[in-house]
């Protein structure tokens, strides 16, 4: 029965976060952010809501960035430990025949 390895698993998952809030960081540049606003309508007419300051969205960036590298560090840690199990069972080729 083959022992199936759940932690490349998990770490192709966080990969895949990594990538995504990389991007998410590239498409969202500190110096081009604005207040996010929408209209709210109230008794006394339509007024603009502040969905999200400047400073907010820069916070939130900043913090997503610390997470990134704090993830990206354990995925780079965890996947040397995985290589260092592959080279202690050996890392020879399967024959030919036995595929």
């Amino acid at each position: 029965m083959a022992k199936t390895n759940y932690i490349n698993a998990e770490l192709d998952w966080a990969e895949t976060k990594l990538q995504q809030w990389q991007e998410y960081i590239d498409n969202n540049p500190i110096h081009t952010l604005q207040d996010r606003t929408e209209m709210e309508e109230s008794k006394s007419g339509i007024k603009v809501k502040v969905i999200a300051t400047i400073e907010t969205q820069g916070k939130y960036i900043q913090e997503m960035m610390k997470n990134y590298l704090s993830l990206l560090s354990e995925v780079n840690k965890l996947r040397e430990v995985e290589e260092k199990k592959k080279e202690a069972r050996g890392r020879a080729d399967v024959p030919h025949r036995m595929r």
